[in-house]
């Protein structure tokens, strides 16, 4: 591990399966001198799991500055910690950008150890194009803006990638339909668990079979990019 004063180390944890932590990632975790983390009960989990004892300090979307700030200063000082997220990679659809860009502003020296991260699994195994394919990540809450991003993204030929909550995954294949067509697509839900789950086929096909399902724990959309004409992988509008 690198030596040195004020050290932020970013490291990937597993997004279910406790098994997918790195041995590099573990002796991080042994050798840093604090965890900085969304949720100290889930890390906690994780980390009594690895038997690794550490002092937690929360980070979220609701951290105030003067927060922040006390956290920017321990580092100066020349501590060295981990930011863990709740689950995967961190700053992927987590408060960690502003950890690190406040970090990088601090001169700490910042370093990810890489690991599990939800989208890359549900693209491989989406039967998608994965040569090149852009991550959009979660659609706004309301309607309007969520259909308005979507607009945005209708003339985009790379394969697009979303997270979604179970509250509003209906909703936002819905409005996919409605704005892309009936594009081929993939819903992945309890990645690396034990009731792992891809749905594969068109738009239309995925939700027609998940309005007669019980919508829980948290999905991944894979969708086609846009496509020349004729192509199958656009049907419909």
């Amino acid at each position: 591990m690198a030596s040195g004063n004020g050290i932020l180390f970013l490291i990937s944890t597993p997004i279910g399966n406790l098994e997918d932590i790195t041995f590099r990632a573990v002796q991080a975790l042994k050798e840093v001198d604090f965890v900085i983390c969304e949720d100290t009960r889930r890390t906690g989990i994780l980390l009594k799991h690895l038997k690794v004892a550490k002092p937690l300090r929360s980070f979220h979307d609701h951290t105030s500055k003067a927060k922040l700030d006390a956290l920017m200063l321990e580092l100066k000082h020349g501590s060295r910690a981990a930011y863990v997220t709740d689950a995967g990679t961190p700053s992927i659809s987590d408060p960690g950008f502003v950890l690190v860009r406040e970090g990088l502003r601090a001169g700490l020296e910042v370093q990810a150890i890489p690991g599990p991260t939800a989208f890359v699994p549900a693209l491989i195994v989406s039967g998608l194009p994965t040569h090149s394919f852009t991550f959009v990540g979660y659609l706004p809450q309301k309607e309007k803006a969520r259909q308005n991003q979507l607009r945005e993204l209708t003339t985009e030929p790379r394969t697009l990638i979303f997270y979604e909550s179970p509250y509003r995954l209906l909703k936002s294949l819905k409005d996919m339909l409605e704005v892309f067509g009936n594009r081929q697509a993939s819903v992945s839900r309890e990645l690396t668990k034990k009731f792992e789950e891809t749905v594969r086929g068109t738009i239309s096909e995925i939700l027609e079979r998940m309005m007669q399902k019980k919508i829980l724990g948290e999905y991944t959309i894979v969708v086609a990019g846009v496509q020349e004409k004729g192509d199958r992988s656009t049907i419909g509008k």
